[in-house]
């Protein structure tokens, strides 16, 4: 089978080859994790547990090659390497736990003698679609609840990172599963669509879980749909993070750093619009350009900087674009501006308007606008003037106003007091609007990679009327 090979985005150099499998070896693939799903769903709860467990502790064991792999195919810093890895291996804790918290209940029946039961089964055979930006969470966060639910898995990995999340699946083969449970698809950038789509249309595909850009999920969600399999997709954000007048200024600001620039603004949650009240508008943008003068951007190989690379160098056309055009619009560069290589510096735009590209669309890279709002009302309709509803954050000292203002803003999550990128393999975790649908993590998870069935047992004689 032929190869395709990852370049680093910083050196040029090959970071990883991986195979280009194609469209057609798919239905192998499909009948492999089917036989899987025979052997995996049959085990008990503790049995799925004990796994599980030693998935987590397989994955850590390879920290080096994780943290090597990510480096070179993404870019990333050695921290966001670590924080993936300690996150992932909490999933597949969490996941573990989870086995014995599949349950069902009875059902009061208005027929005499009727025992009437709801009980939570294994769908089949998942496809999970991961993305490049944090690979290792997002790899084992496509699979893990499904395992623990009893199915068999395949996890279709990113054509930019197919080493680190090859990685996982030679984790979770250490850890013990049956032949075919875990699985693996790696593919050339040019035949994802005939590959994913080959997988999609198969039978034996009970459901899709996909993380990744809105427009991809879009397709993604009709192809299914010719199908009627089920989707679970986590899409693109324009995460607001709003600032009213009473907030705690110090938190306000650290939050806004981490939120706009960890792995370089390349995160799903990341903070993008930054929602000032005028009243604390100007001091705001000065703490806060004070505080991302502090944050420089360099090689992530050498560990001395807070940012790292973007993935390529469409980041850097997009990002530039971006910040070009609002500045011909009338915005203000307080820190940063273009950048040359995939080593771009973090950016903070002021005086963001409607009319400015970066108002709308999604930038994944290191770059935020603070837009300044006459009232707090104006604040809440400015967040919500988005397509987008993933994440989103609220400062203020005053909870109780807190909470009502986090009530009226349209996401699947919003913090108060902390930043728009917060994530525990617990918590219900997902989007609205075009943002996507449904959600993993926890208990929330269950209800998507299970089918729940009405099972009854009539304990009387039968009485009919024909």
């Amino acid at each position: 089978m032929m190869k395709f090979t990852r370049l680093n985005p910083l050196t040029g150099d090959i970071a990883s080859e991986a195979l280009a499998m194609q469209g057609s070896d798919m239905a192998a693939v499909v009948q492999k994790a089917q036989q899987g799903f025979s052997l995996w769903s049959v085990l008990g709860p503790n049995a799925r547990r004990g796994v599980l467990n030693k998935a987590a502790t397989a994955l850590e064991a390879r920290k080096e090659a994780f943290v090597a792999a990510m480096m070179n195919e993404t870019g990333s810093t050695a921290g966001w390497a670590m924080f993936n890895l300690g996150l992932a291996a909490s999933m597949l804790r969490e996941a573990a736990a989870l086995t014995t918290q599949i349950s069902g209940e009875i059902i009061p029946s208005d027929k005499p003698g009727c025992l009437a039961m709801a009980q939570r089964v294994p769908v089949g055979v998942i496809l999970g679609i991961a993305p490049w930006n944090a690979p290792i969470i997002l790899g084992v966060r496509a699979i893990s609840t499904a395992l623990a639910c009893g199915n068999a898995v395949i996890l279709k990995a990113s054509e930019i990172c197919p080493q680190t999340h090859s990685l996982i699946i030679e984790a979770l083969a250490d850890a013990g599963f049956p032949d075919g449970t875990v699985n693996i698809v790696t593919n050339a950038p040019e035949d994802a669509g005939e590959v994913v789509g080959a997988l999609i249309d198969h039978p034996a595909i009970k459901r899709i879980n996909f993380t990744g850009s809105t427009a991809v999920g879009r397709i993604i969600a009709k192809r299914a749909a010719e199908h009627l399999k089920p989707c679970l997709l986590e899409l693109g954000g324009k995460a607001p993070m709003l600032v009213l007048a009473d907030a705690n200024m110090d938190e306000a600001v650290k939050a806004a750093a981490f939120g706009a620039f960890m792995n370089q603004g390349q995160i799903c949650m990341s903070t993008e619009r930054l929602i000032v009240v005028d009243e604390v508008a100007d001091k705001f943008a000065a703490a806060f350009k004070q505080k991302v003068a502090t944050m420089p951007t360099g090689d992530p190989r050498e560990g001395n900087t807070p940012l790292g690379a973007v993935v390529d160098d469409k980041t850097v056309a997009k990002v530039n674009s971006l910040i070009e055009d609002a500045v011909a619009k009338g915005a203000t560069i307080l820190v940063g501006g273009t950048s040359t290589s995939v080593l771009m510096q973090a950016t903070v735009l002021d005086k963001v308007t409607k009319d400015m590209a970066i108002c709308s669309e999604e930038s994944f890279g290191p770059v935020v606008a603070i837009i300044r709002a006459n009232s707090e009302q104006q604040a809440i309709d400015i967040a919500n003037d988005s397509i987008y509803g993933l994440s989103s954050a609220v400062f203020t000292q005053d909870i109780a106003r807190g909470m009502a203002v986090a009530a009226q803003i349209n996401s699947g999550m919003c913090h108060i007091n902390g930043p728009t990128v917060h994530d525990e393999a617990q918590m219900p975790f997902g989007g609205v609007g075009a943002s996507g649908y449904g959600r993993f993590g926890g208990k929330a998870g269950i209800d998507q990679f299970s089918e729940l069935r009405w099972i009854t047992v009539e304990t009387q004689p039968g009485h009919y009327p024909i």
